[in-house]
């Protein structure tokens, strides 16, 4: 049968059925685009205010810190003064981890505290602290992490979270140092920042929350809030700190420059 019979002219249809496929795949491909990268989640801006943001005190008879709003070196940001003192400014947080897992954010000291020891309960003081608060589904607490969370709270109050990760800037510690606070294991201290060497400058930080949570304090862990703190009621000391820009953004993306 030659070339030109049936045959072959269904071979050709074939062909011509094959490449129009193709053709339409292609098509729906270019007509797709790229798949759009996650937005920022904004939780610290401060340009437009404080608002979500509140004072929180830890325990009774503590005298709070001190913040304001300021322009600081073309930054919108805010500033945190110290002076044998500890509070919390603090906002709920309700981030989906799986898409924005990291977040980002810019801080700077003045000078790192003299002498607080990571560690030590009377030096547990830090020139500035972030926080992030954590929730932990009840049917993945045990007896022995329920009971010692009701003690905590019916000494420091109802609003104790189940754990917490806390990104400090340490005055001698090992960057990348990790160990629970002095006074919990359920507050995990990382050193993010230690030393002199750039206070008085600000400092661009990324810090991937969902890989931290979940090897601190399990995969089930979610944050619920952030705060932010100069924190040197037990060294006495004073010191001044200002936080900007904070953010969440997906694994692979950059931070977003300030606003």
């Amino acid at each position: 049968m030659s070339a030109g019979g049936p045959a072959g002219g269904r071979r050709a249809g074939a062909a011509v059925f094959s490449l129009l496929g193709l053709l339409a795949l292609v098509g729906l491909a270019v007509g797709a685009g790229p798949v759009a990268a996650a937005e920022p989640v904004w939780v610290g801006r401060f340009d437009a205010g404080l608002e979500p943001w509140r004072e929180k005190a830890l325990k009774p008879g503590l005298t709070p810190n001190r913040h304001r709003l300021r322009a600081w070196d073309g930054r919108a940001a805010v500033e945190i003064r110290s002076a044998k003192s500890f509070s919390l400014l603090a906002r709920p947080l309700a981030v989906d981890l799986a898409a924005t897992p990291v977040l980002c954010w810019a801080w700077r000291i003045d000078a790192p505290l003299k002498t607080a020891r990571l560690g030590d309960k009377a030096g547990d003081d830090y020139a500035a602290r972030l926080y992030i608060s954590l929730a932990i589904p009840p049917e993945d607490q045990g007896f022995a992490l329920r009971a010692k969370l009701a003690l905590g709270r019916s000494i420091f109050g109802p609003e104790l979270p189940d754990a917490a990760l806390n990104y400090v800037w340490d005055g001698q510690a090992a960057v990348g140092t990790a160990q629970p606070n002095a006074y919990t294991d359920r507050a995990m201290m990382i050193v993010q920042r230690s030393g002199a060497a750039q206070a008085g400058t600000w400092v661009q930080e990324r810090r991937d929350i969902a890989a931290d949570a979940r090897r601190h304090f399990g995969a089930s862990a979610r944050p619920v809030q952030i705060a932010l703190a100069v924190d040197t009621d037990n060294t006495g000391e004073s010191a001044e700190a200002g936080f900007a820009d904070l953010h969440f953004v997906a694994a692979d993306q950059p931070c977003a420059p300030p606003p």
